[in-house]
């Protein structure tokens, strides 16, 4: 009887060590999440374990790839002889009044209308924009692209493009205190469970790069819709490159 229950034990070890891969999100290596394109980490599936995991541009934080923060939000940031424009040091405008044009007059690296008077938006300050000659601030919400974000299949994080319009976006976002929810969505390929998996990932990886760029999280909200709301009902490459996005919901 001893014998028998030895082999039985011993069984039982043979069989956990040649089962069946643990279930998602469990995992023993990288292979067990390489469908879901993630890595092994302590057991479990998450999105990165550093920032090698993580496209250019990305960090790893607590597991998950988040935007690397913009080399600046205000001038003082970029020293002597730079400006911030759409968060990375550039060089000024101008040096001295001879290089801006329609009166305007050089300060702190800008060009900027004498008086409030202007001819173009150009002679005018940052945030500004010129109408009936006067400089005044801009109405950021006539000028947001509220487009949806797109994304690579079964991509989660934000291509470079898509960075841009965000920190253009963020400006906008912040200069309203309206609610903005952020929809996400995927194209009809891979199972109804992984395709709503993946859109709440692409609706949080946009409010994480927002957030990032000072919006505050409070005014955010996402909501992931899954396959079920396609931009384009067709079925091609096209289509589904449509269908991969993030929309914004005012």
């Amino acid at each position: 009887m001893r014998r028998i229950s030895l082999w039985a034990g011993l069984a039982l070890a043979v069989g956990v060590l040649t089962g069946c891969p643990p279930t998602y999100p469990k995992c023993n290596t990288d292979e067990n999440c390489k469908e879901k394109g993630e890595v092994c980490v302590q057991g479990s599936c998450q999105e990165c374990a550093t920032d090698a995991n993580c496209k250019d541009g990305f960090t790893c934080q607590g597991n998950k790839c988040a935007p690397k923060p913009p080399e600046c939000t205000t001038d003082t940031q970029c020293g002597g002889g730079r400006i911030c424009e759409a968060g990375k040091c550039a060089a000024a405008q101008c040096k001295d009044d001879t290089q801006c044009t329609g009166g305007a007059t050089c300060q702190g690296g800008r060009c900027q209308a004498p008086k409030d008077t202007c001819s173009a938006s150009s002679d005018c300050g940052e945030g500004q924009e010129c109408k009936a000659g006067k400089c005044v601030t801009a109405d950021a919400s006539s000028k947001c692209d509220w487009s949806p974000v797109r994304f690579g299949f079964n991509e989660s994080s934000i291509s470079g493009d898509a960075q841009q319009r965000l920190s253009a976006l963020a400006a906008c976002i912040k200069a309203s205190p309206a609610k903005v929810t952020l929809g996400g969505h995927a194209d009809e390929r891979g199972t109804e469970e992984y395709n709503l998996q993946l859109s709440n990932r692409r609706a949080a990886a946009v409010k994480r790069y927002l957030v990032d760029l000072g919006v505050p999280a409070k005014q955010l909200t996402t909501v992931g819709y899954g396959e079920t709301r396609p931009a384009n009902n067709s079925s091609s490459e096209e289509a589904w490159a449509e269908n991969r996005r993030v929309e914004f919901q005012r």
